[in-house]
């Protein structure tokens, strides 16, 4: 063990002890890193804290969230390998940044065993917050959602990456644009139980995502691409009812959540959620790129439908004049000219000209 290694596990079990300095800036006018002024904590979970803060470097100090990732970490050769599995990650969510819908990643760095990253601040509400505040909402309203989600989820697969964490805490409505903003990416988040659970010598069941909203694979941390869709059918399921997945049953046939007899939506958007919510991995889309297809599919169907005349067409009234062919109507024309000639006060020249010459061919 080297002396870095040494004094960095030294740092990281002195922090953990008095948890975090940051906590003991809120509020005060002391920065961090000589950077970051830190207003207050908005959070806190089972891997760390996050603040909301100021970047006193920047023109106008812009604010920023910083998110303090705290490793339960006991040995100093897995703090390193720790370290630079959190360099990768933050590589990769750098790179992710660049799309409109994700935060950028501002800045990102270890200290004292410590890991930190500095993200763009998004003002807005998130959509757990928008359902306790509106209630629930309508079958369009989620099928728009989904149109919003589902594009920013292809883009994060074609990048090889799993979000690991997507439920309504983390997607959040833009105050200022509107736009549909996903945060919190869990495989940064991830390095730490890889390494929590390489050294120990115990089996875990540790996981990074939230009951309810991973489905069976990711909780045996074998999570795929079909991980997110699934997460994100029981956030849609959420949306519809806007109740939490712990507050449904189960249904015992198939094990998956039991919410058709709790809200009405169409028979095709049903069985859309059920495909992506299916617990069988071997059942559900595998990627939102399908699930974006079947939707257009659904969507092209409807509109055929509304364009095919399915009813059988009505009668026609007794009175409506019906085609005469040439031969009935000549037929016609000889009577009429035999009762005109028995009937003088009727000419025969109010006939069309060729049907007259003919009538008079007729008659002789």
């Amino acid at each position: 063990m080297d002396n870095q290694a040494q004094d960095n596990l030294l740092s990281f079990r002195q922090s953990q002890a008095r948890q975090s300095h940051l906590l003991e800036l809120c509020g005060t006018k002391t920065p961090f890193r000589d950077r970051y002024q830190i207003a207050k904590a908005i959070g806190k979970g089972g891997f760390g804290i996050t603040f909301l803060a100021r970047d006193l470097v920047l023109p106008g100090a812009p604010p920023c969230v910083i998110k303090q990732l705290c490793p339960k970490i006991n040995d100093a050769a897995a703090l390193l390998r720790a370290q630079k599995r959190f360099e990768r990650e933050a590589h990769t969510l750098g790179s992710l940044g660049g799309h409109a819908q994700i935060p950028t990643l501002l800045n990102y760095f270890e200290q004292d065993g410590e890991f930190f990253l500095v993200q763009e601040y998004i003002h807005g509400h998130t959509l757990s917050k928008l359902v306790k505040y509106r209630g629930a909402w309508s079958e369009a309203a989620v099928r728009g959602f989904l149109k919003e989600i589902l594009p920013i989820l292809d883009y994060i697969h074609r990048s090889q990456v799993i979000h690991r964490d997507v439920k309504p805490p983390n997607i959040m409505r833009c105050r200022c644009t509107g736009r549909l903003v996903l945060l919190d990416f869990g495989a940064v988040k991830e390095f730490i139980t890889l390494e929590a659970r390489d050294t120990a010598h115990v089996p875990t069941t540790h996981f990074v995502g939230t009951m309810g909203f991973a489905p069976p694979e990711q909780l045996a941390l074998r999570a795929t691409f079909a991980t997110d869709v699934y997460a994100v059918g029981v956030t849609c399921i959420f949306l519809l009812t806007g109740k939490s997945p712990a507050k449904m049953g189960v249904d015992p046939h198939t094990g998956g959540l039991r919410w058709r007899d709790q809200v009405s939506v169409s028979a095709p958007f049903a069985r859309l959620l059920e495909k992506m919510t299916s617990i069988s991995l071997r059942d559900r889309y595998k990627t939102a790129a399908q699930v974006l297809k079947m939707m257009d599919v659904e969507e092209l169907r409807d509109e055929l439908e509304l364009c095919m005349h399915r009813r059988e067409p009505e009668p026609l009234p007794v009175n409506t004049p019906s085609y005469v062919s040439p031969s009935a109507r000549m037929a016609a024309s000889i009577r009429g000219l035999r009762d005109r000639r028995s009937t003088p006060a009727k000419s025969q020249w109010n006939l069309r000209p060729g049907d007259r010459h003919q009538a008079l061919m007729y008659s002789r």
